[in-house]
C-alpha cells in the first residue's frame, strides 16, 4: 500500500502547495560525501527560499529502498541508481578519486609509480558498515587496474582514515574533496596522478509517481534551476 498512500499524500501536498508556499517535511538519504561536501551549500539556498519546509537528512553509504525506508528521495552515484527511478543531477558533474600519502611515509617507503606497486605498501582503506571493503580501481585512458592492497588501517569513518594517512600509517585513496585540505596544507602529497579516476557526480533519484510531495517537488525544481544557472 505504500506507493498508493504516497500518491494520496503527494496529491494532498500538491493542493496545499498551490494555495500557499510549499510546506512539510523532505526526507533525504544521501552518501556521506554528499552530506559533508556537496549538500551544505545547496541546503542554505534551498531553505532560505522555502522556509516552511523541514529538511531531514540521513547520511549513509549503503544502498537501500528509499521508499520502503520512509524517505522521499535518495542521492547516489549513477551506477547505484535503480533503473525505474527518475534521476536528476545534483552538485558537481565530475568528481575524482585521488591517491595520497604523508611526506614522511613517502620518505620511508618510496613513492609508488604504478598502482600495482601499492601491493608492497601499507594502505588506509574504507570498510562500509555492512562489512564490504571495495577494491581500489585505477583508470588511465582505456586501461583499468583493480587491486586489493594490504591495509594497515581499516575504518568506516573518513576522519579516522585521513588522520591515519596524515600520521604516516599508509597510502589513502578517496574522494578528492576529502583530501584537498590536507594536500593544500602539505600534510599529504598526491601520488599516481596519472591514474586518477574521474566519474559523474551524484544524482537525486525518486519514484516517478504522478503527484510528488510538495517539499520534494520544490527541491527538484530548485536543483533544476541550479543546473540551469551553472550551465550559463
Amino acid at each position: 500500500l505504500t506507493p498508493a498512500l504516497g500518491e494520496i499524500a503527494g496529491a494532498l501536498d500538491q493542493v496545499a502547495s498551490e494555495r500557499d508556499s510549499p510546506a512539510g517535511t523532505l526526507r533525504l538519504n544521501v552518501p556521506t560525501i554528499v552530506a559533508r561536501v556537496i549538500l551544505p551549500p545547496l541546503v542554505g539556498r534551498f531553505m532560505k527560499a522555502h522556509p516552511a519546509i523541514t529538511l531531514e537528512v540521513t547520511a549513509e553509504d549503503g544502498f537501500i529502498d528509499v521508499l520502503a525506508a520512509g524517505f522521499d528521495a535518495g542521492v547516489r552515484y549513477e551506477e547505484r541508481v535503480e533503473k525505474d527511478m527518475i534521476a536528476i543531477p545534483l552538485g558537481p558533474r565530475v568528481q575524482r578519486y585521488i591517491t595520497a600519502a604523508a611526506p614522511d611515509y613517502l620518505a620511508r617507503r618510496g613513492e609508488p609509480q604504478h598502482p600495482r606497486d601499492l601491493l608492497e605498501h601499507a594502505t588506509v582503506r574504507h570498510r562500509f558498515q555492512n562489512g564490504v571493503m571495495l577494491p581500489w580501481e585505477f583508470g588511465e585512458r582505456d586501461a583499468t587496474i583493480i587491486i586489493a592492497p594490504p591495509s594497515t588501517v581499516l575504518a568506516n569513518t573518513i576522519e579516522l582514515e585521513i588522520s591515519a594517512a596524515v600520521d604516516g600509517l599508509g597510502v589513502i585513496r578517496t574522494f578528492e574533496e576529502f583530501l584537498k585540505p590536507e594536500i593544500e596544507a602539505g600534510r599529504l602529497i598526491t601520488v599516481l596522478d596519472a591514474w586518477e579516476t574521474s566519474f559523474p557526480g551524484p544524482f537525486l533519484y525518486y519514484a516517478g509517481r504522478r503527484h510528488l510531495p510538495a517539499p520534494l517537488r520544490a527541491f527538484v525544481d530548485f536543483l533544476k534551476s541550479e543546473q540551469r544557472q551553472a550551465g550559463r
